[in-house]
């Protein structure tokens, strides 16, 4: 059963987080300030720390840096309660070597989600090691190259078509209750399209979006569509891919569109050295939630079309737009991040706020897989 210590002034908070801890089966042992604390974390040796950042005696911030300065506890990972009115705060403790960090007032299910996805660190750092080597990926990806580029052509002719929707088809609609959105989309397009032909903007183009094909279905993709210049593709949880969870395969996958990026850049660098070309580059988005593919109708051609809906899709094609303006090259919602803790490392986090929504979204940026 694994051991959480609970470190809150607040008697009140400090027995809502304690009984959501216990029901979810858990063994807790609580503190009323950081001090005492934690000297309770130095003598149990606890699977996680839940803390306050304002308390008497001993705040959370010098709780946290006492306790990672202790070798006997140091990799103990640290959770956060702070308030909104410190959201100054909470850069302070990402980088004194807090591995998350909750708002308050909480919802029981984010204290929930928080403490999971610390606990299961060990488990998805097993599963790094399952994803195969760099070398095998490569001769995976030629191995299957021919077959993957047909399936992608016959894919993108079907998914160009104009969709509308039938009157019976909400009720075939596929839903699922958590999936991982991917989206990618081309930078510097209009620039690159000014300076070349419509041909050789699409021999571009194409490379790319084969490449990214390739990585998409290699890594397990349920669906994939193309959204003006970038792809969209959704990761759902499948007998096929049950040993590494949907989340890892599309952060596998997002690193290997960066890296598809970098090989068209180089192409672009042998083929037109005198161009001026801007750098062809890539901006991706991950996220998590609830998605339904929803079957349309084509009266024109006839068949049925699958489309991505719900507010997990839209969430992300904003989040990539907006990140993007942050400097970051893949940036991953919390929510995602949480499904595969411990599994990879990720850089600045912030409360980025999306257009046409009331709520910011808590995101971070995603560097790469961590080392197991």
């Amino acid at each position: 059963m694994p051991l959480i210590v609970v470190m809150e002034d607040d008697a009140a908070t400090r027995t809502l987080v304690a009984s959501v801890l216990r029901k979810d089966g858990y063994e807790v042992l609580s503190a009323e300030n950081g001090l005492s604390g934690l000297e309770l974390v130095r003598h149990n040796k606890p699977d996680l720390v839940i803390s306050d950042v304002q308390m008497p005696l001993m705040d959370g911030f010098a709780m946290l840096q006492a306790l990672r300065a202790d070798p006997a506890i140091l990799h103990t990972p640290v959770v956060l309660l702070t308030s909104l009115q410190e959201r100054a705060h909470m850069r302070i403790g990402m980088t004194s070597g807090a591995d998350d960090y909750i708002t308050k007032p909480f919802r029981p299910g984010e204290l929930r989600e928080a403490a999971a996805a610390q606990l299961n660190k060990r488990h998805m750092q097993a599963a790094v090691q399952t994803m195969a080597v760099e070398a095998a990926v490569q001769a995976a990806l030629e191995e299957q190259k021919h077959r993957l580029a047909r399936l992608y052509e016959r894919k993108l002719a079907a998914e160009l078509s104009d969709k509308w929707p039938a009157e019976d088809a909400a009720v075939q609609d596929e839903k699922f209750s958590n999936a991982t959105v991917l989206f990618v989309d081309v930078l510097n397009y209009a620039s690159l399209a000014e300076k070349l032909s419509s041909t050789e903007l699409g021999d571009v183009v194409r490379q790319f979006y084969n490449n990214a094909g390739d990585t998409v279905h290699l890594f397990g993709a349920r669906h994939m569509q193309f959204i003006g210049e970038g792809l969209l593709v959704v990761f759902v949880d499948s007998a096929d891919t049950s040993s590494v969870n949907h989340g890892l395969r599309a952060a596998r996958a997002a690193l290997g569109l960066v890296d598809s990026a970098r090989r068209v850049q180089q192409f672009l660098n042998l083929r037109f050295p005198s161009h001026g070309l801007p750098r062809f580059d890539v901006s991706v988005a991950l996220n998590s939630g609830p998605v339904a593919f929803a079957r349309l109708e084509d009266p024109l051609h006839g068949g049925v079309q699958i489309l991505p809906v719900g507010d997990t899709v839209s969430a992300t094609l904003l989040l990539q737009k907006q990140a993007n303006k942050a400097g970051w090259q893949i940036a991953a919602s919390v929510a995602m991040l949480r499904g595969v803790t411990g599994a990879v490392n990720t850089g600045g986090r912030a409360l980025i706020a999306l257009p046409g929504r009331t709520a910011a979204l808590d995101a971070a940026e995603l560097l790469g897989l961590a080392l197991a």
